[in-house]
């Protein structure tokens, strides 16, 4: 049975939603790879494709679906104005930081000039992060997840449970992008500085490696005093004799170029760009350093591609790096190749091949922030503007062919996490893992339609938001 790796890389791959590691019996991923650094949270179960919701049922009547359904085009959208003009919904006020005008005229306007729809609800859930973020602090610290249930009268209520350091410095990168005004708000009277200050407060006690490099990168975004400390940890646990996950390598990456303005960090950057370069085959595997089992040493997630490609634009766009460039052209191209018929962005990828080796599930963080935040880094940097699949991406939110609910609401104003298959003993997930492992031509069409998507998990975490927030906004010194 191969575990899926990781959600969205928010939690480390092979970490549960406690932050502990969740495979150690089967020895499936390196048990000392992702040490812990959120919060085990009361009461919860996790979501995977092992257990159901509470509140959450496979949705019944659901039609038949593979990854060949069409999207209409032409289809109308419902609670989606045109753009420009949006009417604002019920309650919004102008969008964040852009006194009412598009929240970052440069990439709205390539996506408005694609699909004005896809540009309107980009944002609608502009609107709504702003609304929804404050609800996602426990005690000063940023939630590990917002789950959602049901009350008597069939309303769904959001509940904050646990707490998340990675989550929370996602959410500063993404806050950031916000005025002070709107900061202060989502914050309790804190703004973004104030809480980049706090998480490094505990830098010494932080473990894994991808958790302070987005430290890192925050501190170097608000350019906190605190940076300094942050490097000198960052250096302290990326040593050559460690383990090191793609996505955790990107983030290294990432933070350098951010810190390389202030800090003189070339030569720790230029051994991070070479290792991540290295790692690549036609995609990225999970693992970019450290040994892995055979049947899933090829497998990578999509967070293991995007927050690559991500790096590897900016790497390019901060200094001349022809060679960076290419290489995130090369994979943004593999996985746009691969996206589903309906605008889904798929799960694993055979790194070999660039082949989809699981489709499912479909995170929306991945729709509306993450593929649109690499892509669009990718075109400022000089690669191809793959426009049309982001506005697919954002199409197949509104009205997804595989459930029979609205992931996106407005009261509360939240997007739900993901629509996964009911394969609830991830025999799926082993069997498809196992099979490419031996030939990446090998697939079980069978699977498809005995483990059908359709379950939502009803949840948002704060990670999700900081995202959205970090992908369409631009940053504070360049607002007009």
């Amino acid at each position: 049975m191969l575990p899926e790796p990781g959600e969205s890389a928010a939690v480390p791959e092979g970490t549960s939603a406690s932050g502990a590691t969740a495979f150690a019996e089967n020895a499936l991923f390196p048990t000392n790879t992702f040490p812990s650094e959120t919060t085990p949270f009361l009461n919860a179960t996790p979501f995977g494709e092992t257990a159901s919701l509470t509140g959450t049922a496979s949705l019944t009547g659901t039609a038949s679906f593979t990854d060949n359904v069409p999207f209409a085009d032409g289809a109308s959208f419902a609670d989606t104005a045109p753009f420009p003009g949006a009417a604002p919904l019920p309650g919004a006020g102008p969008l964040p930081g852009n006194q009412g005008g598009p929240p970052n005229a440069a990439r709205l306007a390539l996506v408005a000039g694609r699909d004005s729809r896809s540009a309107a609800l980009v944002e609608r859930l502009l609107r709504a992060s702003v609304r929804i973020l404050p609800q996602a602090r426990v005690a000063g610290e940023f939630a590990f997840t917002l789950t959602g249930t049901r009350d008597p009268d069939g309303l769904w209520q959001l509940s904050p449970s646990g707490t998340s350091r990675r989550y929370g410095a996602i959410a500063a990168l993404g806050l950031m992008r916000l005025p002070q005004r709107e900061q202060r708000t989502a914050l309790g009277g804190e703004d973004g500085h104030d809480l980049v200050g706090r998480l490094a407060r505990r830098l010494d006690g932080m473990t894994n490696l991808g958790d302070v490099a987005l430290l890192c990168w925050a501190a170097a975004e608000a350019a906190h005093g605190e940076l300094p400390h942050a490097l000198d940890r960052l250096a302290e646990l990326d040593r050559r004799d460690t383990p090191v996950d793609v996505v955790a390598a990107a983030w290294v990456v990432t933070a350098l170029i951010a810190t390389r303005p202030l800090i003189d960090v070339e030569q720790h950057l230029s051994a991070a760009r070479d290792r991540l370069l290295a790692a690549r085959s036609e995609v990225y595997p999970h693992v970019a350093v450290g040994a892995t089992t055979w049947y899933r040493s090829h497998v990578g997630s999509f967070a293991d591609q995007m927050y690559p490609v991500q790096a590897l634009a900016r790497l390019h766009a901060s200094a001349d790096d022809p060679g960076a460039l290419a290489a995130a052209e090369s994979v943004a191209a593999a996985i746009c190749r691969a996206q589903g018929k309906a605008g889904q962005w798929c799960w694993h990828y055979d790194a070999r091949t660039g082949g989809v080796v699981k489709s499912y599930p479909v995170y929306s963080v991945h729709q509306y922030a993450m593929a649109p935040m690499a892509l669009l880094d990718l075109a400022e940097a000089g690669g191809q503007p793959y426009l049309e699949a982001i506005c697919q991406g954002l199409r197949w939110l509104t009205r997804p062919p595989e459930i029979r609910e609205d992931l996106i609401l407005d009261e509360p104003p939240v997007t739900w996490r993901k629509v996964a298959r009911g394969d609830r003993r991830m025999a799926g997930r082993g069997l498809r893992a196992a099979s490419t492992g031996s030939c990446s031509l090998i697939r079980f069409p069978a699977l498809d339609r005995v483990f059908r998507p359709g379950t939502v998990d009803h949840e948002c975490r704060p990670y999700e938001l900081g995202w959205l927030l970090m992908a369409w906004l631009p940053a504070m010194g360049r607002l007009g």
